[in-house]
């Protein structure tokens, strides 16, 4: 049988050479997370969209927290202690125009397209495009992939900033009613953020049910408020044109810039919407956002921005001066918490999927994915990236005491990535999609229009706190590409030491004395040669099983692999036969589930339970010969020393598994 890619399978990411398949579907196809057309969604549609606000709006829904009250904030500084009518009308139309040019039209009508079979995601996106422009996990890597790379890193930063965010400016409430309770802020906050990843292995599933009615409470709450203090001063409404925001940098000059690092505040957020889209599906979640989040979003800063008109003082903090002092803002304080805590689970469960994908890309190291949900495959717990969160989040709420902090920290990473999904959106167009090049450069230079200068906005809040994101990511950045040129270099090492298997077999078959009953199955990077532990084993043991199965697992660049293109046979004579087996990049690997499918079929003849997995394990010398270097190939060492080991990931029973050692030098 071939080897070649099966049907829907394009493109395989841990091959050097692209293979056939059909070609990648076109943006406008409506996927589901399992690749299923749309409309399987049809009667529980407003069901999931009412869902999804428990997991993918929760971020940007509690922007309006801090987002006014940090804009306020820069405006008293630059005014002299002063803020001023026109000050209040140009903040809000800048928040309001932020809101629809990045969220409503950038995201959900165009990146939420960029769907591959259901998935969203800045790795999702990058395998829709050509090998040629990202790379592999075999070969050196673009500077597509690279700055793809950078943009996920970026996201990590995020996801640990904003629970620490979100629940300071939640509990930050209560100094509204009793400024006595400031030293309690923090121990407060701890406390919250400990409870939230305690929460994290029953999955975003029962999190969304617990929490989804909380969010439709804290909607509720924000269109009402929002509505009340419009009332009371209806000319807010006049922030609604873009004549106010192009005014504020009129007056201001290129100075005026700075402003768009604390406006940033009300779009974080919005990466995460596209990240978790193949949680609920792109038609939930645009509804989601069509019919209840934008419009609640819009009337609440709309409603700030009617109090700070009517009184300047309540810029403090004006999302809990929209109540009354006292039981009111209690009952606030106690909904914006609960809020706050499904705005982290938005970030976390986003930076759980980032790292399967990228796990699956070969860009990260393997780690424990532990699945939630028996229906929706996409909901999983990784309890590694959890731990690092809540260290994360904990340690900086710690170490900041407070949003005002925080938000300077906050928007490097939001606007770094958001302007790297911006080129790597174009490129899908141009390649993929196959757009004229003057339509999609047009969109990009909309969307760059507003990226950059918030992005340049944010680089100069680098040292009052923008550095911590920064940091996170280049870890990441170092950890990615560290393993990837470290699994590259061992491929390469080993094609280069075996040459094929029927070069090798005559003086292979002179040492084996015995072939054995049963079956050995040799797990193998790479399709060429042969694994190096077969003859190493053979050398020590001078015997080899009847048949053996030299198996190469294959990431595909699309999330689920179906049943029927599973596994690929090929006879190679002598009992030898290669075997493909294919996984989607959101699929978990399990080798003897799908071996089964070889039994079923009758391609082979064997119990799996007398099957015996030969795995190697690298031992690294780290010495200066190879073409890694040092320090390089002990970091690598490290990564792969903490890495799950094979038999777990891929799902193989420890008691059939033999490792062979082997030392190499990178």
């Amino acid at each position: 049988m071939s080897h070649d890619a099966p049907r829907g399978v394009p493109a395989l990411t841990q091959r050097s050479v692209e293979r056939g398949g059909p070609a990648k579907p076109p943006l406008t196809q409506e996927t589901d997370p399992h690749g299923h057309h749309q409309e399987l969604f049809g009667k529980r549609l407003w069901g999931m969209a009412l869902l999804a606000l428990g997991i993918v709006y929760g971020d940007i829904g509690t922007s309006p927290l801090y987002t006014m009250k940090e804009c306020m904030h820069l405006v008293l500084q630059e005014g002299g202690g002063h803020i001023l009518r026109s000050d209040v009308l140009e903040v809000s139309s800048l928040i309001f125009w932020s809101l629809t040019i990045v969220v409503s039209l950038k995201y959900v009508v165009f990146v939420l397209r960029a769907d591959n079979k259901g998935q969203g995601g800045i790795f999702a996106m990058l395998a829709l495009l050509p090998e040629k422009l990202r790379g592999s996990a075999v070969s050196s890597l673009t500077v597509t992939g690279l700055i793809t790379v950078i943009g996920a890193a970026l996201l990590y930063g995020d996801g640990a900033l904003t629970p620490a965010i979100s629940v300071l400016g939640a509990i930050e409430g209560l100094m509204v009613v009793r400024p006595d309770l400031e030293t309690a802020i923090v121990p407060i906050s701890v406390v919250v953020l400990i409870a939230i990843f305690a929460i994290q292995s029953q999955g975003t599933r029962l999190i969304g049910q617990l929490f989804g009615p909380v969010m439709i409470v804290w909607f509720a709450v924000l269109t009402g408020l929002g509505l009340w203090h419009i009332g009371m001063d209806p000319s807010i409404l006049e922030a609604l044109s873009p004549h106010h925001a192009i005014g504020y940098f009129v007056e201001h000059g290129f100075g005026g810039v700075h402003i768009l690092g604390s406006v940033v505040l009300c779009i974080t957020g919005g990466e995460a919407l596209y990240a978790d889209m193949g949680h609920f599906g792109r038609k939930p979640v645009r509804r989601a956002w069509v019919f209840f989040v934008m419009p609640a979003l819009v009337i609440n800063y709309l409603g700030q921005g009617a109090l700070l008109l009517r009184d300047p003082a309540s810029a403090a903090n004006p999302m809990f001066q929209m109540v009354p002092a006292g039981t009111a803002t209690y009952l606030l304080v106690g909904v914006a918490t609960f809020a706050a805590i499904i705005a982290s689970q938005a970030m976390i469960s986003g930076g759980f999927s980032l790292t399967k994908q990228a796990m699956q890309l070969g860009f990260f190291p393997r780690v424990t994915i532990k699945h939630t949900d028996k229906e929706q495959e996409g909901q999983i717990y990784i309890p590694e990236i959890a731990a690092f969160l809540a260290v994360t989040s904990i340690a900086l709420v710690v170490a900041f005491k407070g949003s005002t902090g925080l938000a300077s920290a906050y928007g490097i990473a939001v606007t770094g990535t958001m302007t790297i999904t911006s080129i790597l959106f174009f490129m899908i167009l141009i390649y993929t999609n196959k757009w004229p090049l003057w339509k999609a450069l047009l969109l990009l230079l909309l969307f760059l229009s507003v990226d950059i200068p918030f992005l340049i906005a944010n680089v100069a809040k680098f040292w009052d706190g923008g550095y911590v994101p920064i940091v996170i990511g280049v870890v990441f950045v170092v950890s990615m590409l560290v393993w990837q040129r470290g699994r590259r270099l061992i491929a390469e090492l080993y094609q280069s030491r075996f040459a094929s298997f029927d070069e090798t077999w005559p003086e292979l078959e002179h040492e084996i004395a015995q072939r054995t009953p049963g079956t050995g199955v040799f797990m193998a990077s790479s399709d060429k040669g042969l694994p190096p532990i077969l003859p190493h084993h053979v050398k020590r043991t001078r015997a080899l099983h009847k048949q053996i199965l030299l198996l190469t697992v294959v990431t595909a660049e699309v999330p689920e692999v179906q049943k029927m293109d599973r596994i690929t046979i090929e006879p190679m004579g002598h009992g030898f036969y290669r075997v493909h087996v294919y996984f989607g990049f959101m699929e978990q690997p399990d080798v003897p589930r799908a071996l089964k499918l070889a039994l079923v079929r009758e391609d082979l003849d064997f119990e799996l339970e007398d099957i015996t997995y030969y795995l190697a394990r690298e031992q690294l010398m780290g010495g200066r010969g190879g073409k890694m270097g040092v320090v390089s190939e002990k970091y690598f060492g490290f990564l792969q020393r903490n890495a799950v080991n094979v038999d777990r990931y891929f799902r193989i029973p420890p008691e059939q598994v033999i490792e062979v050692g082997t030392q190499i030098d990178l």
